[in-house]
């Protein structure tokens, strides 16, 4: 079978009625893995990142690694930075495709280095917000321009001091940590309330790792120092995922999934104990720290008895609408929700086949959703190369496990 990552665009997939059982490793985290090979670059010449898997989101992690004139060399799951190579002059041009983490880490990291730098990706990409971004540089006389099908950025930013509000993405307050040390250090000050801050905390405990001090003088505030050495590091197992090959014994399957550390720092770790919570009757969810479970957690609930989730507004912003989608998604199981501006209503019972095939929305965590209820029902899929953005090889794991599924032009 040719990996999807290798096949084109649409690509079809026709799910038989099945269940998984097995034994399964989880897939290298892609939050870690970004936060990682960044620091290693920004370190210079000899740092290693071990255990690191090439799904598009992280190639264009490496892509604009090179293009800030970085180099490294890739031999297997290893990536070994090589160092600064001869800086060029003129506009460096950064391809984000599809990865919001890629951007709003690069931004900072690129004005930090000082130069024009104009970045491209996807259009649903270039529609993300970037407000944060735009109310600091305009303070700094910054140049900031965007159009549908670019972001250019010119200037140089400055350490100091920054405010930033926690209840938006925390990608904007790596992005700014991440690129600190190049400008003499500085502090990050996070207005409450504080959102996704299992992701802030994997942000300076990766810089730590590669020697940036760490303090804390007050709730909610960080102040980072020092420049990053090189060093040697493993990619850990990726909890978000992880939930989704979980999810195949929820439906009823009987999955184990190893390679998770227990006292990770991921906040998708919670799944396990959601899933839990889910399985013993109607409940009610908070996943404002943990957005991208919220399709999963959805589909959870459609299986069992139902679950309400709060601290849903984010999702609104993702890769796809993720709330509406799943609705009409579940709606194709029979399976009725209700979406409000920060709740979402799934109600629980038996799942109807789909009668027609299900788009993939071009969001990697909603095929990989429809994918499990599928395996509870049987269906098709249409658009499930999007897995390739995390996960390039989830249809040859589940197929390993059992999930009978056909791969079409």
């Amino acid at each position: 079978m040719v990996p999807l990552k290798k096949r084109g665009v649409n690509m079809k997939i026709k799910i038989e009625k099945s269940k998984a059982s097995g034994i399964v490793k989880a897939p290298p985290s892609k939050s870690a893995a970004h936060r990682l090979l960044i620091c290693g670059a920004l370190a210079g010449k000899g740092s290693l990142v071990e255990g690191v898997a090439y799904s598009k989101d992280i190639e264009s992690t490496l892509a604009c690694i090179k293009a800030l004139g970085m180099e490294y060399e890739i031999k297997d799951d290893t990536v070994r930075l090589l160092g600064q190579s001869p800086d060029a002059n003129g506009e460096k041009v950064l391809n984000c495709n599809e990865s919001g983490s890629t951007l709003r880490f690069f931004i900072p990291i690129a004005l930090a280095l000082g130069g024009r730098f104009k970045f491209v990706g996807s259009e649903r990409l270039m529609e993300r917000p970037l407000g944060v971004y735009e109310d600091i540089f305009k303070e700094q006389g910054i140049s900031f321009k965007r159009d549908k099908n670019s972001i250019t950025v010119e200037g140089r930013l400055k350490g100091g001091e920054y405010k930033v509000r926690g209840d938006v993405s925390s990608q904007f307050i790596t992005g700014l940590l991440l690129a600190l040390p190049l400008v003499g250090g500085g502090m990050v000050r996070i207005i409450p309330p504080v959102e996704s801050r299992p992701y802030i905390e994997m942000t300076l405990l990766s810089m730590s790792e590669f020697g940036i001090g760490i303090e804390a003088p007050e709730e909610n505030t960080y102040k980072v120092s020092g420049g990053y050495n090189p060093t040697c590091c493993v990619v850990e197992g990726d909890h978000s995922n992880a939930a989704f090959l979980d999810a195949l014994t929820l439906a009823g399957g009987d999955v184990q999934v190893t390679g998770l550390k227990k006292d990770s720092l991921q906040g998708d770790k919670i799944y396990g104990e959601y899933f839990e919570r889910i399985k013993k009757g109607y409940c009610t969810l908070d996943i404002s720290d943990t957005p991208d479970l919220g399709p999963i957690l959805m589909a959870a609930g459609a299986m069992f008895d139902g679950v309400e989730l709060t601290g849903t507004r984010r999702l609104k912003i993702k890769e796809s609408d993720r709330g509406e989608v799943m609705r009409e998604v579940l709606s194709e199981f029979s399976v009725p929700v209700e979406v409000y501006e920060d709740r979402i209503i799934v109600s629980g019972g038996r799942l109807a086949p789909p009668s027609r095939p299900l788009e993939g929305y071009r969001d990697h965590r909603i095929v990989m959703t429809e994918a499990i209820l599928m395996s509870r029902t049987g269906g098709e899929i249409h658009g499930a190369e999007a897995v390739s953005k995390s996960y390039p090889d989830f249809f040859e794991v589940i197929g390993g496990l059992g999930i009978k599924h056909e791969v079409t032009e």
